[in-house]
């Protein structure tokens, strides 16, 4: 959501569309049927054997708040790789932009070399989004190089690498054949290898996700609190039957923050709520760089 279409608090706080409260919905009302059925059975227990159980609520508040600590540090474990990722991409977004104006400044002045080396570049972050997504090249790569250069691209081990190396090639034809400086060859060279640095610090967040052992446990915990919570609660009202109202109260809340940690895990996959809009990103960059073809002269100094 961009700050120009942010809606009003309560619109906001009501809305459901992009809110993480369907997907937690169904087993915030489970733990509110298991609720019933424990303080059912807890009541006939009692009137079988003529005695009261109940649990003591400090322990319980204790164990609560190391939950609650548990899901905190899970949500800003997820929270620091949704902006890590985003700090990769914007870094891709200024390093392909460097590299085209390295290109249009410094490059020959052959205006098939730039053409050709601009719509690679503006073809590399669609490769990228198509790599972590796991998807074949889209309409836009097609539209840029066309569609057998597309399919040579689909069939490469690693997308983005197989761009970066036709990317690499471009820089040394224009080197060595169209008289490029060898500085200039270098200083664009750099941005080219720092495209890939991009690449390979996402898909260090993609192919390395939280450990499952923390995940899990954090989960027991959460469903032993759950469970145990009717227990707690039965004593402390007239009736029983506020004590699944009470534990739907709380297993939202604790239930979200468990979801939005998973949510945050992977903020590449349009399937997880708040990705990053790698589409608009993509279509930004290609904008720019294409932009660059219009003017592919650099203006003259001025005479004093």
């Amino acid at each position: 959501m961009s700050f120009q279409n942010r809606q009003s608090f309560w619109r906001e706080a009501l809305a459901l569309q992009g809110s993480i409260t369907p997907n937690v919905l169904y087993r915030v009302l489970l733990f509110g049927i298991l609720a019933a059925g424990i303080c059912g059975a807890a009541g006939f227990f009692e009137e079988q054997f003529l005695t009261r159980f109940q649990l003591d609520v400090t322990a319980f508040e204790l164990a609560g708040a190391a939950l609650g600590v548990l899901l905190v540090f899970r949500t800003n474990a997820g929270y620091e790789r949704w902006w890590e990722a985003r700090k990769l991409w914007g870094g891709l977004v200024d390093r392909s932009r460097n590299f085209a104006i390295g290109a249009v400044a410094y490059g020959p002045r052959d205006a098939p070399w730039r053409e050709q080396v601009l719509r690679w570049v503006a073809c590399y972050p669609h490769v990228v989004r198509h790599t972590l997504r796991r998807e074949r090249p889209s309409a836009a790569v097609i539209n840029l190089l066309g569609r057998e250069t597309a399919e040579r691209i689909a069939a490469a081990q690693h997308m983005p690498a197989f761009v970066a190396l036709q990317l690499a090639g471009l820089l040394r034809d224009a080197c060595e054949r169209l008289g490029m400086d060898r500085f200039a060859f270098l200083q664009i060279d750099r941005e080219r290898t720092l495209l890939v640095d991009s690449v390979g610090g996402c898909e260090r967040i993609l192919n390395t996700p939280m450990p499952r052992a923390y995940s899990l446990k954090i989960r027991h915990f959460l469903t032993l609190f759950l469970l145990i919570l009717p227990l707690t609660l039965r004593h402390r009202f007239d009736t029983d039957w506020l004590v699944p109202l009470v534990t739907m109260l709380v297993a939202y809340p604790l239930l979200s923050l468990d979801q939005l940690g998973v949510e945050l895990e992977n903020p590449f996959v349009t399937e997880n709520l708040s990705h990053l809009p790698l589409d608009e990103i993509s279509a930004t960059i290609e904008r720019n760089v294409l932009g660059l073809l219009k003017k592919s002269d650099p203006p003259a100094p001025e005479e004093k």
